[in-house]
């Protein structure tokens, strides 16, 4: 729920791709301009507003499928492994256009219109909870265990309202 590689996961712990439709969305990210695997995880990260970022481990075997495929090519750039479509990349992209365009449309739906400043901002807020909570767990005794429950639940009850309305 607030860490990407804790004890806690929200609803999005999956991520919003079915299996193998990261391979569109990288393809799509470097169909315009070169980029790493870094950077593809960063603004992917960024279009969700903070909601999800891919692990490495989900993006560079994607990037060395395409390549193996033939669909990318990679070239050192400042130290770093810097990724560009192919002409054969592009031509599978092309054919797919469809498909790509319904993974876009999904993600757009997944990740949200609401305000991206509106949604960081209480996506931090969130993580704030967690992380105080993943260093401090270990030192409440049971009633300030049962306190931060009833807190939690009573936080709960009210955003849902709030959410529903």
């Amino acid at each position: 729920m607030f860490r990407k590689h804790g004890m806690f996961h929200g609803p999005w712990r999956e991520g919003p791709f079915q299996k193998g439709d990261m391979k569109y969305v990288i393809l799509d990210l470097i169909k315009d301009k070169p980029r790493h695997g870094y950077e593809i995880i960063r603004i992917l990260e960024e279009r969700s507003h903070g909601l999800y970022a891919p692990s490495p481990g989900a993006v560079y075997p994607t990037l060395q499928l395409l390549e193996e495929m033939g669909y990318v090519s990679a070239a050192e750039q400042d130290g770093k492994k810097v990724y560009s479509i192919t002409e054969e990349g592009q031509r599978f992209l092309s054919e797919r256009v469809d498909f790509a365009e319904g993974i876009k449309k999904h993600l757009k739906e997944w990740w949200g219109g609401g305000d991206p400043g509106d949604i960081r901002d209480t996506v931090a807020e969130y993580g704030k909870i967690g992380q105080m909570l993943a260093r401090r767990f270990r030192g409440l005794d049971s009633e300030k265990m049962r306190r931060v429950r009833e807190v939690l639940s009573r936080a709960y009850t009210e955003i849902e309202g709030i959410v529903q309305e």
